[in-house]
């Protein structure tokens, strides 16, 4: 939904919500793995989010990851 504010946004102004939009849900989806995951390491946390977006046949034929099972490979 538009509100009047954003119609005199500039396009780099847009650009620039979207893009902190996108930091902030992969900030809470990093948060929501770190919490289910605690053991994890940084590469395995990314592995996850990649996953996540992919999905595990993906992830599987593209990175030779597999999503259900633990650790970064």
């Amino acid at each position: 939904m538009l509100t009047a504010a954003d119609r005199t946004l500039t396009a780099r102004e847009k650009v620039r919500q979207v893009l902190d939009c996108n930091a902030a849900s992969e900030a809470m989806a990093l948060a929501g793995l770190r919490a289910r995951h605690p053991q994890a390491s940084e590469r395995e946390l990314r592995l996850r989010l990649a996953a996540q977006r992919l999905g595990r046949p993906l992830m599987i034929a593209a990175f030779g990851w597999d999503p259900e099972r633990s650790g970064d490979g």
